[in-house]
């Protein structure tokens, strides 16, 4: 199955969803591996970008997703040496010459992304980023966004913005979620490219492997979470994300509320049996 590429929508026409011509690259392939869908960043010649017309075709494919129940979880991997560059600054570019020099054009596209990233994070199935290459800028953000990251020991990751005078201001939401501020600021302000392995030290990454099996490792780990309750890793999954932004005390009042009703679900009452009896839970996903 393959998600279709989409035209470029103009600033004032973002709920335009026309479709390219059928003769037009595709820049975001789907497969379906059992019960994950593996979507794949296809602009290896401008390395994975994210144009408008991948942002786009992001958006669709999660909000598609978010309707299939067969579907238990997300793998992001990409074609070519770079997972992503960051914003396609040749389409910024573009826009200079617009009467308003660019500036709906630009809260359109920024929008757009933030709009995408946030649909990562709300997504009932976790989403697993199989990073091989270079991450940088939006790229960057867009593993930070991401639930889990498997990282090549090839792969680096860098926020520098800074160094053509527009700094990662977007990007620094998911980057700042993920690490400690003083890594964070470490990367936005000096701009510096770091390695998987130091991007694992610091939490950007869940494990570092071998150049070439990170497909197969963000796989495996996706194999080892679709075994789960999907009605409970989604339970868990937006509770994570909502208490983590929350005090300590209404965190604990929160997640106090979610534990009771999870324990009213039909699978937190068979998984207790299954522990009990010593035998394998059988999900019914409800």
């Amino acid at each position: 199955m393959i998600a279709k590429a989409q035209e470029p929508k103009s600033a004032n026409a973002q709920a335009s969803t026309a479709r390219v011509a059928p003769a037009s690259p595709l820049v975001l392939l789907r497969e379906d591996v059992g019960s994950i869908a593996v979507l794949t960043l296809n602009r290896p010649e401008a390395r994975n970008s994210l144009s408008e017309a991948l942002l786009i075709a992001l958006g669709d494919a999660f909000k598609e997703i978010s309707h299939e129940p067969k579907v238990r979880v997300v793998v992001l991997v990409a074609n070519g040496p770079a997972f992503s560059a960051g914003h396609d600054l040749k389409e910024f570019k573009s826009h200079r010459s617009d009467s308003d020099r660019g500036r709906a054009y630009f809260k359109y596209i920024i929008e757009l992304c933030s709009t995408v990233m946030q649909q990562i994070v709300n997504l009932p199935q976790p989403v697993v980023a199989a990073v091989q290459g270079v991450a940088t800028a939006a790229g960057c953000q867009l593993v930070g966004s991401c639930d889990l990251a498997v990282a090549s020991a090839a792969a680096k990751f860098a926020t520098p913005g800074v160094n053509i005078g527009l700094f990662c201001s977007t990007p620094m939401v998911a980057l700042s979620r993920n690490v400690a501020r003083k890594h964070a600021m470490e990367m936005l302000v000096t701009g510096d490219m770091i390695s998987a392995q130091e991007a694992l030290r610091i939490g950007l990454v869940n494990r570092v492997v071998a150049p070439g099996t990170e497909r197969e490792e963000a796989l495996a780990l996706g194999r080892k979470i679709a075994a789960k309750s999907t009605h409970v890793v989604k339970i868990g999954k937006e509770a994570f994300y909502r208490q983590v932004e929350l005090g300590l005390k209404d965190a604990y009042r929160y997640t106090a509320e979610v534990m009771v009703e999870n324990m009213l679900a039909r699978d937190a009452e068979e998984g207790i049996d299954a522990f009990i009896e010593k035998r394998e839970p059988k999900w019914e996903d409800c």
